[in-house]
């Protein structure tokens, strides 16, 4: 059963992050747009104005009523497509005996876990404090690695 819920906080965790990455990179959906498919009219360059017409063209394709504005209904439509979409890639990539489902040998392993684990835990005992987990949480807040975009969590 707890493998039941871990992979039920996976498929949650990634709808959250997809109603604002797939927004945020490219009109598929959340894939990271390259050079060439940024720069529209091929001049080697990419301006502002290409820029923008990506960002439209991505509203575009989540404003599904077309009436110029998202909705909560939209953006979790959206985002449920790409969490679908990943939820599948995943599979793909990872089910190693390729039964259709992920068992906990083959979910991918953090690639940084461990050294970010020994920078938190600057005492070097083995364990993260609550003192050492705030002071790790403001230091990423100092250098823009702000995941909470502006909103105060209860800790």
């Amino acid at each position: 059963m707890r493998y039941a819920g871990f992979m039920t906080g996976i498929v949650l965790a990634a709808a959250a992050l997809t109603a604002t990455e797939a927004l945020a990179h490219g009109p598929g959906g959340g894939q990271r747009m390259s050079f060439e498919q940024l720069d529209a009219d091929s001049d080697g360059q990419i301006s502002q104005a290409e820029l923008q017409a990506q960002r439209t063209e991505r509203f575009r394709a989540a404003d599904t009523d077309g009436d110029g504005k998202l909705s909560a209904a939209e953006i979790e439509a959206h985002a449920q497509s790409r969490a679908s979409e990943r939820a599948g890639q995943m599979l793909e990539r990872f089910d190693a005996n390729k039964d259709g489902m992920l068992d906990q040998s083959e979910l991918p392993q953090p690639r940084r876990a461990g050294r970010f684990f020994d920078r938190v835990d600057t005492d070097g005992d083995g364990a993260i404090s609550k003192a050492e987990y705030a002071e790790a949480r403001d230091r990423m807040r100092r250098h823009g690695g702000r995941r909470d975009h502006g909103r105060q969590r209860a800790d």
